[in-house]
């Protein structure tokens, strides 16, 4: 177990800085560079730094609370990775309900955002956590629908059983699914363009404002490594997990690079899109995510009811089939529901109450 733990902190230390430098890049920036080769070392530095930063709580936290949020955001990132199989057989606990007990243990995320918010005494950071709280409730639902089509192509809840059923991945049997579970997921990661709970030009730093020092390192490293963590968790769920070439002896390695073309992915859309207005962050989710999981739920059930032969199998064969079926209904679906959210741009007019008329405005 403390080798899983000192993995996820080495693991969010190092994607800091590869985040840090691809998005210098994007930005036309350099990014790190003044600590070791390439700024290889920026994340120590930080960390010596933020060791001899003072620990001030604040006079009207509820300094218990206070103290528990930052082991309460990094404890779900390190429990989701005992379930997840780096290779074979090599999960530190493979249960039969892994899904049902990854959807459990993150959601520990929102208590910990709204103990921050409340027990801080800043109005901010309880702004902050409101907007948490709200946006992991309303994006956990489409997250939940979205894996239960995983779960009924595998016909098992275990991790292990969901990687061994992937002879087609299920990046293309379950296309929908891997987008609302793709968006869901960024969205409950605080991740551009849902980071409205620490938007920096709107509540400074959002429901972690008033932390600072090791506590502060604490929930900069929660937040880095559930970036790995749910990108290890949908390696396992759509993209075949440890499966490649020389799988059994080089699985771990290719569950790496898959993780790390992921991680990658969470960087580029940090990087490109704007934030979102929380009406249309919630909007998202109930007019869009949510009515894409049912879809693509109830196409799936259909699909693995006529498919499922007598032994209650799916071969090959027919998860090809299921991911031309799926192929079109997420195109479909996609172009349909884009077009009915579309938000319609209103024509300039006068403003309200003003003296001129829109000619003498002009």
């Amino acid at each position: 177990m403390m080798l899983l733990v000192n993995g996820v902190l080495l693991g969010a230390g190092l994607f800091s800085w590869v985040e840090r430098r691809l998005i210098g890049r994007f930005h036309n920036r350099i990014g790190p560079n003044r600590w070791g080769p390439f700024g290889s070392l920026q994340p120590l530095a930080d960390l010596v730094k933020l060791l001899f930063k003072e620990d001030l709580t604040p006079r009207g936290a509820d300094r218990i609370v206070f103290a528990i949020v930052p082991v309460a955001m990094l404890a779900p990132v390190v429990l989701t990775m005992a379930v997840v199989p780096f290779a074979k057989d090599t999960a530190l606990a493979n249960l039969n309900v892994g899904v049902l007990y990854i959807l459990a243990v993150t959601s520990i995320t929102s208590i910990a955002i709204f103990m921050a918010g409340w027990s801080s005494d800043n109005r901010y950071a309880m702004w902050g956590a409101s907007r948490g709280v709200a946006i992991l409730i309303s994006y956990e639902v489409p997250v939940v629908m979205s894996l239960l089509g995983v779960v009924l192509v595998a016909g098992s809840m275990s991790l292990d059983d969901v990687v061994s059923a992937q002879t087609v991945p299920f990046l293309l049997v379950q296309p929908l699914a891997f987008f609302v579970f793709f968006a869901g997921t960024s969205a409950e990661l605080n991740r551009t363009p849902f980071d409205l709970a620490e938007a920096e030009s709107e509540i400074i730093a959002g429901y972690h404002i008033e932390y600072s020092g090791v506590k502060f390192a604490l929930i900069q490293a929660a937040e880095f490594g559930a970036v790995l963590t749910s990108s290890a968790v949908m390696v396992s769920l759509f993209l075949s997990g440890w499966s490649g070439p020389a799988s059994n002896y080089l699985g771990w390695a290719w569950f790496l690079m898959k993780i790390g073309v992921l991680a990658f992915i969470f960087s580029w859309v940090r990087a490109t899109f704007p934030r979102l207005r929380i009406d249309q962050l919630l909007a998202f989710a109930w007019k869009f995510l949510l009515p894409l999981s049912i879809i693509n739920l109830f196409a799936t059930a259909l699909e693995v009811y006529f498919l499922r032969d007598g032994s209650g199998a799916l071969d090959t064969t027919d998860l090809w089939i299921m991911a031309g079926v799926n192929f079109g209904v997420a195109v479909g679906c996609l172009l349909i529901f884009g077009t009915l959210i579309k938000e319609k741009v209103r024509p300039a007019g006068p403003v309200t109450g003003s003296t001129l008329s829109p000619v003498e405005a002009d």
